[in-house]
């Protein structure tokens, strides 16, 4: 418990910090946001507001997991695990092609970096990786940080799938959880508040699955995850990253996360499904971005097929402050939204183990 919240403070005091030095740097350099003529009138006076704030996010995550385990070895705490590493490689890699995008942007001057194209090369071959060396490093008790079996709270014995299934799954997880955080990312605040949400829900399980793992606490209703503590620490870090930028995204944000962001946290999202073993239960928990995500699936299908729209804008933050919500207002509502998603997942979860044990 004591590195849990190490990593979290660690994590919040650097990206607290470091995100007003970026705001500085980047203004200076003209890294300003380039806003989509489409989109809401109102968000064209956020044009120039500094973007790529995503790189305090992810280089807090990095301060507060290293530097959780840096205290840790003063009372003998494990290293760094296999599952960590993964998940946060996973996690900058993304962030890496997120920044090329909006570094495109900034110099091009437009609301269009990387290609359609470009991006999913970049997801597919970072997952292809992660997908790959999930299934390797076994640890003393034969797991691997991935599996081939479906998930839900636990490994779904009766699905299972080969090797070339599980990274065509990965592929796909890692690019829907990655744009569907990237699609939500469009008002001041909205995915940073989101993400801290569901990073502290997994806190939580990831905590639970290392008080009753298997490896440790064999019996009825223990989990099959290699790393859950380690797992807790990226949990906590991201969430006290992302409450830390938060402080400085907060309407009217003074710089934006970015593609760079963004893509990071969705890649952060799709790692830990698969190393917690919980692959459909991030569906329920990250509800809002699925939500999102499904708005624009449903609006381009409508429109294609019969011209019409069902919202107003996409993703359908947009249509609220069409329909003459104010900024703040869909913010702290699809917060409110959020926070009952996880509520309900953590309630699944915490009925499952019950159902598990029999009580």
């Amino acid at each position: 418990m004591r590195q849990i919240l190490f990593a979290a403070g660690i994590a919040l005091a650097v990206s607290i910090l470091l995100t007003p030095v970026l705001i500085k740097a980047f203004s200076r350099q003209g890294f300003g946001q380039e806003i989509r003529v489409e989109g809401p009138q109102s968000h064209q006076s956020k044009r120039g507001t500094p973007t790529m704030g995503g790189v305090a996010i992810i280089i807090g995550l990095w301060a507060g997991y290293f530097g959780s385990h840096l205290i840790g070895i003063g009372y003998d705490a494990p290293g760094p695990s296999a599952s960590g590493m993964l998940v946060l490689g996973l996690a900058t890699a993304l962030g890496m092609v997120g920044f090329l995008d909006d570094f495109i942007k900034i110099r091009k001057q437009r609301n269009l970096g990387l290609t359609a194209t470009g991006k999913y090369v970049g997801q597919i071959l970072a997952a292809v990786i992660f997908a790959v060396l999930a299934l390797q490093f076994r640890g003393g008790s034969g797991l691997t940080p991935g599996s081939t079996n479906l998930s839900y709270v636990r490994d779904i014995t009766t699905v299972t799938f080969g090797a070339l299934v599980f990274v065509l799954l990965c592929v796909f997880l890692v690019v829907a959880w990655s744009n569907a955080v990237n699609l939500t990312d469009g008002l001041d605040g909205l995915a940073a508040g989101s993400m801290s949400l569901v990073l502290g829900s997994y806190v939580v399980i990831t905590f639970w699955q290392y008080r009753n793992a298997c490896e440790t606490s064999p019996g009825i209703g223990c989990y099959d995850v290699r790393d859950p503590l380690d797992l807790a620490l990226i949990c906590a870090a991201g969430a006290g990253a992302c409450i830390g930028f938060l402080w400085w995204n907060a309407a009217p944000a003074k710089i934006f996360m970015g593609d760079t962001g963004s893509l990071a946290l969705g890649g952060l999202l799709a790692g830990l499904s698969v190393t917690t073993r919980t692959e459909l239960l991030m569906v329920v928990i990250g509800a809002l971005f699925v939500a999102e995500a499904a708005s624009v699936m449903i609006q381009v299908a409508v429109f294609r097929s019969s011209r019409r729209r069902v919202f107003r804008m996409a993703p359908f933050h947009h249509h609220f402050e069409l329909a003459g919500w104010a900024e703040t207002t869909v913010i702290i509502r699809f917060w409110l939204l959020g926070a009952i998603a996880s509520a309900i997942g953590l309630a699944l979860f915490y009925s499952e183990y019950l159902a598990a044990i029999g009580t």
